[in-house]
């Protein structure tokens, strides 16, 4: 049995680069003396995210970064050999010059393992943010893992062809606010806090896999984020969550025997019929 000690944090980070580096380097610390060894922190987490999604400012965006930068080769050294999971804005150059991406990135201390591209761009995002184009699966220290961000999770494709590709973990970071249009007096009614909470359970029971879902928590312009951060387990069952306030949902779980014993009757990737489906072409499971 090899169990993992997951960690999944709902936290507010702003647009000060400086001081969200400085935060980070204190939960990491935390996180590590509690034994934690998987770490998903949320969307934005360096650089912050936008103030109004209907009216974004493109000349006002967050603080971007490379993965190559100061501050992430600074997060490294804090990291060691825990794995950390966060989300920033990417500075990258394009055939149209330099365009910035709302990006996840996954790191230890010996370097960046993956990163994804936000490929769904929620609302007017796209004013601000490149669109990624792809989800692949990495290899980490805690097992294969895939990442998508906020709005990504909206689509079943997106975390099935990432099950597809082998992962048994799926990190989603997030800054999910409440309704824009038709806000609830209290968060656990608003209609978006039914949705974030309704899509960590149902993609993670669809592939079978582990989910980790990190989100924003206060206020940032006109946004108020919901928290709610999760560790999910492969049946669709909350193993540990946070509430609209910030914190660190904590499980710990044998990652591949939880995901074995969930397929261990149904199979739902195995089972898959993908030539009856319209849409993206077939993909062999790995």
């Amino acid at each position: 049995m090899v169990r993992v000690r997951i960690g999944a944090a709902a936290a507010h980070f702003g647009r000060d680069l400086a001081r969200a580096v400085a935060k980070v380097e204190r939960v990491v610390a935390d996180a590590r003396s509690r034994g934690i060894e998987l770490l998903v922190l949320p969307q934005a987490t360096l650089g912050g995210y936008l103030g109004d999604l209907r009216h974004p400012d493109a000349a006002d965006p967050p603080a971007a970064i490379t993965l190559d930068g100061p501050e992430l080769t600074r997060l490294r050294g804090a990291t060691g050999p825990m794995v950390l999971c966060l989300g920033l804005t990417e500075a990258a150059v394009s055939s149209a010059g330099t365009v910035v991406h709302n990006t996840a990135v996954c790191l230890t201390g010996d370097g960046v393992l993956g990163r994804h591209r936000k490929v769904h761009r929620a609302v007017r995002e796209s004013v601000v943010y490149a669109a990624g184009d792809r989800f692949d699966a990495f290899d980490t220290p805690v097992g294969r893992l895939g990442m998508l961000v906020d709005y990504d999770k909206t689509f079943p494709e997106s975390a099935r062809s990432l099950a597809l590709d082998g992962a048994q973990v799926l990190v989603c970071p997030s800054a999910w606010p409440a309704s824009v249009t038709d806000r609830a007096a209290r968060l656990p009614a608003d209609r978006q806090s039914r949705l974030f909470d309704l899509y960590d359970g149902a993609r993670a029971a669809e592939n079978q896999v582990v989910w980790v879902s990190a989100n924003q928590t206060g206020v940032t312009g006109g946004l108020r984020f919901l928290g709610q951060a999760k560790v999910v387990g492969p049946g669709g069952d909350v193993l540990a969550r946070t509430g609209s306030k910030g914190g660190l949902a904590v499980a710990d779980l044998d990652v591949a025997a939880e995901v074995a014993r969930a397929r261990r009757t149904l199979h739902h990737l195995a089972e898959l019929a993908p030539a009856a489906y319209r849409g993206p072409g077939q993909v062999a499971v790995r």
